[in-house]
């Protein structure tokens, strides 16, 4: 049995029953038969089922985002923001994606041509976490339903009733039966799927040492994968920066989703001009950050997605402690649910293994550089490169931080966020491939090459 509980109180809220082997089997034989049927259908009948999408999700967003903070712990406004989100996802590719797919052709030196079709692959693997239930999924769903491609999700154990309703989003949106499918499995059958030769391809998003399995599984059947896994994303402030802005973004990216986001700034990396200040209005405001009920607007943030969730963080800061650091806040708070306090740990040596983890809660490490050169190789001294966020106005500082930081993404003076018109996702132990803009739609794709001879 797969087991929801609801974070913020501690209760059970519903049981799923596991699908066996043959109700599987059934699954897979529905996304083959339909896979056929779709990679046939004009592009414009795709878009329109896109676009029909965005309408029942907007039509059901408020029931939509009630049951990710039920499950997971956001906040309810936060997870209104996810749902309209995904629908500005479906509405993107169902207006700009058919031109992304067009065919291209180019001359050739012996007087020929050669012509670029991009073709579906087939039913497509979605191993997802819980962290952002439904734009995880859309930003695969979306562009994977306009490729002529079909889906088939495998999501985390704690969010199954949302994953059930993405799956009555399609059917309500008149998407074929067998179109996408949710998955309700455990862990130990993703192998076995990943095996059967129907399924073209493999997404995954979560830890490390998931990806790495997954990304072993496939390679074995030679089969394409994308991966964004972890990140410990550097957010670095330099002198010349918008200081207050910086500041409250700062702490925004921290708090975000309680903290559970790979993208969000997790190491803030300060000038010594201006980090006696930093530290000291920065601790402030993540002393002032209220965690309390996630349906109460007033909440700043609502509990971790689970108490085992939190007592990893927990686990995570003695370790900082005992390596030299010095916490301030980060403790588990009275009462029922997985609610802990925003934290922020200082002191931590250069070199210590703490830094090698990704800590996934409302904690950030604060360090002091004297350089920008000092501030790209602690920037760097991480195995993960998923994201990174830069404040300097000046444009020589700008330009050797996108050039130098080791990571897929930079934001420049605001905050990483995703979004869909531009591609995402990271490199070393972060991941490969992309997701989301142009590239992303092309990942899952056949891109064929026609030769043709001169006239």
């Amino acid at each position: 049995m797969l087991k929801t509980v609801n974070p913020a109180t501690g209760q059970e809220i519903a049981r799923y029953t596991e699908l066996s082997l043959a109700q599987i089997e059934e699954r897979l034989a529905s996304a083959q038969k339909t896979f056929t049927r779709w990679r046939q259908e004009p592009l414009q009948t795709r878009a329109s089922l896109l676009h029909r999408l965005a309408g029942a999700f907007e039509e059901h967003k408020e029931k939509l985002a009630r049951q990710a903070t039920m499950e997971m712990g956001k906040t309810y406004l936060s997870a209104l923001a996810e749902v309209e989100k995904c629908i500005a996802c479906f509405r993107h590719y169902a207006k700009e994606g058919p031109a992304m797919l067009q065919d291209k052709a180019y001359g050739l030196s012996n007087g020929g041509q050669a012509e670029i079709k991009f073709l579906p692959l087939g039913p497509i693997l979605a191993i997802m976490p819980w962290n952002f239930p439904y734009w995880q999924v859309v930003r695969f769903l979306a562009p994977a339903i306009l490729a002529g491609n079909v889906g088939l999700l495998k999501h985390a154990s704690i969010v199954q009733g949302t994953a059930a309703m993405i799956e009555e989003m399609t059917l309500a949106a008149d998407a074929p039966p067998g179109l996408f499918q949710n998955l309700a499995i455990g862990s130990k059958a993703v192998a076995r799927i990943i095996d059967d030769p129907r399924v073209a391809a493999v997404t995954l998003t979560g830890s490390e040492n998931a990806g790495s399995a997954v990304a072993a599984q496939a390679g074995r059947q030679l089969k394409k994968v994308v991966l964004e896994l972890g990140g410990s994303d550097p957010f670095i402030v330099m002198p010349s920066a918008d200081f207050d802005k910086a500041l409250k973004q700062a702490v925004t990216a921290r708090i975000q989703n309680t903290g559970q986001s790979c993208i969000c700034g997790k190491r803030m990396i300060v000038h010594a001009d201006i980090y006696d200040r930093f530290q000291e209005e920065f601790i402030a405001a993540m002393r002032a950050v209220k965690a309390g009920d996630p349906m109460d607007v007033a909440s700043d943030m609502g509990p971790l997605s689970s108490t085992a969730q939190r007592d990893t963080v927990l686990q995570q800061l003695e370790e900082a402690k005992r390596q030299g650091a010095k916490l301030d806040g980060g403790k588990a708070l009275p009462g029922p649910g997985a609610f802990m306090s925003a934290g922020v740990l200082t002191g931590l040596p250069e070199g210590s293994a703490f830094l090698q983890e990704e800590v996934f809660g409302p904690v950030a490490m604060l360090f002091r550089v004297r350089n920008i050169d000092e501030a790209i190789r602690i920037a760097n001294d991480i195995p993960y490169g998923l994201g990174s966020s830069i404040w300097t106005e000046d444009k020589a500082e700008q330009t050797r931080f996108i050039n130098e930081i080791e990571a897929g993404m930079t934001a420049i003076n605001q905050m990483l966020v995703s979004s869909p018109e531009a591609p995402f996702g990271g490199i070393k132990r972060s991941g490969h491939g992309r997701e989301l803009g142009t590239y992303g739609l092309h990942e899952f794709m056949n891109l064929k090459t026609v030769l043709r001879p001169g006239s």
